[in-house]
């Protein structure tokens, strides 16, 4: 539901900023990239999900085929780049076809998120706050 959901805060209770954010997918989620497009392959996991594979035939893993957008984003939630970055690479390689770009990236990334395909972690900046 929208705007039910707490406002992120680190343990100092100061608000985190999405640029600072390093996004990470999870060690479930198996990417390949194919001519320039990411697949990535989610094992379905919990009881109703393996009844669903094995009464109802469905696949035992999920692939869900990314844009080219996308597909950047995805390339780069390995740990080492925050979402500045991305946004940074994303406007350099696409230009204004990425545009409105932060607002995109953003909705993209809590879709990541919300799906438990990634994590956000605070990056160093974010640390360096908490350690001042």
């Amino acid at each position: 539901m929208l705007g039910c959901r707490k406002k992120r805060k680190d343990t100092a209770g100061i608000p985190i900023n999405l640029l600072d954010l390093v996004p990470v997918l999870h060690s479930k989620v198996k990417w390949e990239k194919t001519e320039g497009i990411v697949t990535l392959s989610v094992p379905r996991e919990g009881w109703l999900a393996r009844q669903s594979v094995k009464w109802l035939k469905q696949p035992a893993v999920v692939q869900i085929r990314l844009d080219a957008l996308g597909s950047e984003v995805a390339a780069c939630c390995d740990g080492s780049h925050s979402v500045a970055d991305i946004a940074g690479k994303l406007h350099a390689r696409f230009g204004e076809q990425a545009e409105p770009l932060l607002p995109r990236l953003a909705k993209f990334i809590e879709l990541l998120e919300m799906n438990d395909l990634a994590v956000c972690r605070p990056g160093d900046s974010c640390q360096r706050a908490q350690d001042a």
